[in-house]
């Protein structure tokens, strides 16, 4: 039997595990998306802080 080649030979196998840059990118990316989602939030509800003084 022949052995199948794919093109991209640059992915880890289907079954292995990621690397520790590939986790901490996908979690930098995910804190990074919760993060903008709070601060959006923040700024739809003006009436939740109290209104800062300007002199």
């Amino acid at each position: 039997m022949a052995k199948k080649e794919t093109g991209n030979t640059d992915a880890p196998p289907s079954g292995s595990r990621p690397s520790r840059e590939d986790r901490l990118k996908a979690a930098l990316k995910a804190n990074m998306a919760r993060r903008k989602a709070q601060m959006r939030a923040r700024a739809a509800a003006p009436g939740d802080r109290p209104a800062e003084k300007k002199d």
